[in-house]
């Protein structure tokens, strides 16, 4: 007889990492918001995918094969689940250039090399190296598309036929506005007005309406009219699959065809990538916070965009990239899973198979008007403008104009040439300026002092007078070899006439300088931007102690026992400290043991050693009154059970040191967070575990579906530890209320509450925000920009 022994469970809740995917249900299920968003997506897609065929010169079909296989096979295997993927406007020109040169099935073949070429650089894992390119660059690059699109099918608006290039079609232009057609005008001016006042329609009614996408009502439209009306215009004529054209073989210089790879393969890559980014802050930003869908994994979207061009080629598709119009259709409409991605393409699949007949009744101008549209809007003013706020205006322009003059490698590479230029001008810029108050000499330096500015630096210097007080003022966030040599040895020689110098950052704030470097200086490589870690130039050389002994030698000091090298190491610190940092704040202690501490805050924040309190907030002596603990916890009241520690320092700050706030700073890596995710109700209860206890809120709010996940600076958490280390610090918050002297500080409007997170890492803070007395935490941490202001967590 066999014993079976129940397995141990255990009332830990159950944690999924953010970025992991959702499990996988038993069976396929679709949801009804992803139905529906596919049916949506659909009505976009279809008459899209036919005007950028048309405006690339192939087959009409061609635009179908890569919207339905964009959609199943970018849509299946790509890292971004709500981008939907096809035929993008941005590809345009790359493939009617293609085509013009070597022909439809070499363009083919070309489409299947840069799939190939895209699934390499997906297994190299290089797909965040894109997002390096400058924004203004993508934006250009973008805008001189759209351009040269309109400009190409401005001509089939008129009537007639594009040119090779935006400049014969700008030269053009005259001869085919003076034999304008007049069918083909008004189909392309019903177009355009629709396209343009049906997102504006008022009322109730209006807000109906505007549910059926404008592009499918616009082409819809013309077609009825054209129809009716007996208009003689040209219209879709979509040949039988059975003649289908397939890829061939590659005919063309072999420098020619590496080109059109490298193009198609550069412009897909970049554009999926910047959109895939773009659809996580759409999804973000959404009503329901993008509950349930990861965030995009740009390796696993880039081999998805590349499988679906290899495919698309090979069954004779135009090249596939992710596209922001039909994404953000997807995403507004509410879509949660890849299925709203792939049935689009299923759906396309069936029109293509389907409704050729009625396909066929839709006249070419109205695509070429619609394509046209899209042309110019892809010229975006907020764009423009975002550029002019980063002064990155001539980078913009530098590539929007060689894309629409040379091509786009070589307009790409322009602005890749001006925006280094840009970054080394702004680099090298450096402003001195001197002046006289007070009978001191004030030295402003503004911008980063590299060896470039050394010269001016130097001039500057020595037409001080000697024997001046001087205040070296640095506004800048780094300064090199070169120029600090420079500054350094000029500070010798003013003090060594007599004179004084004092160092202040871009506040006025004084910047503590250790004694200047002579011959008798013992420590010549103490300053203040010397990192600190295993910092030990304070220490005697060895061989000579100051009276001249001999001490141990090499060998000895490292046999020596670690307990007496860590007493060296904390006598050799307060010896500095009383030596370089006691003369600079002795005048301020003697001020705050004559009147007391009166602390603006009690910071509350994890006993790990990397969270250096006074370093995160700028503050210093008598600014904060800080509680350390493991895991930043604050016991609820009752909950003690005999360690009555943080709730005594909440009451004497509270009711005693009158604190105007109170401040709960979580830490990335934490590892009481860590310990209480591995933990488990049968450990022992060692003092530890007895005191991890009072994060247990924190780990069942975070299995709760009813508080939303905290989010840092617009995306999910890295990780479950990270996931908690957010949430403990809300939790906290909320425990803080409960008691007595803080809940009536708060009603009294005189107590305000804080959270804040460090990442160690990155050595960036992040605030919480919403948090005030009335209204609850939205569990959305913003970063803190080194200008002082929150950088938004709102989409842009």
């Amino acid at each position: 007889m066999t014993l079976c022994t129940p397995a141990r469970t255990t009332n830990r809740p159950r944690i999924q990492r953010p970025h992991s995917p959702p499990e996988r249900p038993r069976r396929f299920r679709v949801a009804g918001a992803d139905l529906s968003a596919s049916v949506a997506v659909f009505l976009i897609a279809l008459p899209l995918s036919l005007g950028i065929a048309l405006a690339t010169g192939a087959p009409l079909q061609a635009g179908l094969v890569a919207a339905a296989v964009g959609g199943l096979v970018a849509g299946r295997f790509g890292g971004s689940p709500l981008q939907v993927s096809g035929p993008a406007a941005g590809l345009t020109v790359v493939t009617a250039e293609l085509i013009q040169r070597y022909g439809w099935r070499t363009t083919c073949a070309i489409t299947v090399l840069a799939g190939l070429t895209q699934l390499a650089l997906s297994a190299l894992r290089v797909a965040r190296s894109a997002l390096a390119v400058s924004p203004a660059i993508v934006h250009g690059m973008l805008a001189g598309i759209g351009v040269t699109i309109a400009l190409a099918q401005l001509h089939i608006v008129l009537g007639g036929t594009p040119q090779s290039s935006a400049v014969d079609n700008v030269l053009g232009l005259p001869a085919q506005l003076a034999h304008a057609q007049p069918a083909a005008l008004v189909i392309s001016a019903l177009t355009v007005a629709a396209l343009l006042c049906w997102p504006r329609l008022p009322g109730r009614a209006g807000r109906l309406a505007r549910k059926a996408p404008a592009a499918l009502v616009a082409v819809a439209g013309a077609t009825a009219v054209a129809a009716l009306a007996g208009l003689a215009v040209p219209r879709v004529d979509l040949p039988s699959w059975s003649s289908h054209a397939l890829p061939g073989l590659p005919e063309g210089p072999v420098l020619g065809i590496a080109a059109g790879v490298l193009t198609i393969t550069l412009v897909t890559s970049v554009q999926s990538l910047l959109s895939a980014v773009a659809v996580d802050k759409l999804v973000a930003a959404r009503g329901d916070l993008g509950r349930g869908v990861p965030r995009s994994d740009l390796d696993r979207e880039l081999a998805g965009q590349g499988a679906a061009n290899v495919l698309s080629g090979a069954l004779g598709g135009l090249p596939v990239a992710g596209v922001a119009v039909r994404s953000v259709a997807n995403v507004s409409a509410g879509a949660v899973s890849r299925a709203s991605t792939m049935l689009h393409g299923l759906w396309v699949v069936q029109a293509a198979l389907l409704l050729v007949p009625v396909l066929d009744l839709i006249p070419l101008p109205a695509l070429a008007a619609l394509v046209m549209v899209v042309g110019i809007q892809m010229v975006s003013i907020t764009h423009i403008r975002t550029v002019t706020r980063h002064r990155e205006v001539v980078v913009y322009a530098v590539t929007l104009t060689g894309v629409v003059l040379v091509g786009i490698l070589e307009g790409v590479a322009l602005g890749i040439a001006v925006a280094i230029a840009v970054a080394l001008h702004r680099l090298a810029r450096t402003r001195i300026t001197r002046e006289e108050r007070d009978g001191r000499q004030l030295l402003h330096v503004r911008g980063q002092l590299t060896f470039l500015a050394v010269p001016r630096l130097s001039r500057a210097l020595h037409q001080l007078p000697r024997g001046s007080d001087v205040v070296v003022e640095l506004d800048g966030s780094f300064m090199d070899h070169a120029a600090y040599e420079a500054l350094s040895d000029w500070t010798a020689g003013h003090l060594a006439h007599g004179g004084t110098v004092e160092t202040t950052g871009p506040s006025g704030v004084r910047i503590a300088e250790p004694a200047p470097v002579t011959a008798s200086a013992s420590h010549p490589c103490c300053r203040p931007w010397t990192p600190w870690h295993n910092h030990q130039c304070g220490e005697k050389p060895t061989g000579t102690t100051e009276a001249g002994e001999t001490t141990e030698t090499a060998e000895t000091s490292r046999a020596a026992e670690p307990r007496r090298t860590t007493g060296l190491h904390l006598a050799s610190g307060i010896g500095k400290f009383q030596r370089n940092t006691a003369p600079l704040v002795r005048d301020e202690l003697a001020r705050l043991a004559r009147e007391g501490q009166r602390p603006s805050q009690l910071f509350l924040t994890c006993a790990d050693s990397r969270l250096v309190t006074s370093m995160i907030t700028s503050s210093g002596p008598g600014d904060l009154f800080t509680v350390r603990n493991v895991g930043n916890l604050v016991p609820l009241p009752g909950e003690e059970s005999g360690d009555d520690s943080v709730a005594a320092a909440i009451e004497y700050a509270v009711d005693v040191l009158r604190v105007e706030s109170i401040t709960v700073c979580g830490h990335s890596g934490c590892g009481a967070m860590q310990a209480l995710l591995s933990g488990s109700p049968d450990d022992p209860p060692t003092p530890l575990r007895r005191w991890l206890r009072h994060g247990r809120p924190s780990l069942e709010r975070m299995a709760s579906r009813r508080h939303a996940w905290a989010r840092i600076s617009g995306r999910l958490p890295a990780d479950a530890v990270e996931q908690l280390c957010l949430t403990n610090v809300v939790q906290q918050l909320e425990h803080l209320r409960a008691y007595e002297p803080v809940a009536r500080r708060l009603a009294e409007g005189t107590l305000t509450l804080h959270g804040v997170y460090f990442h160690v890492g990155e050595a960036q803070a992040y605030l919480l925000s919403g948090t005030d007395e009335v209204h609850s935490y939205d569990d959305v941490f913003t970063q803190v920009m080194p200008t002082g202001h929150l950088e938004s967590a709102r989409a842009s």
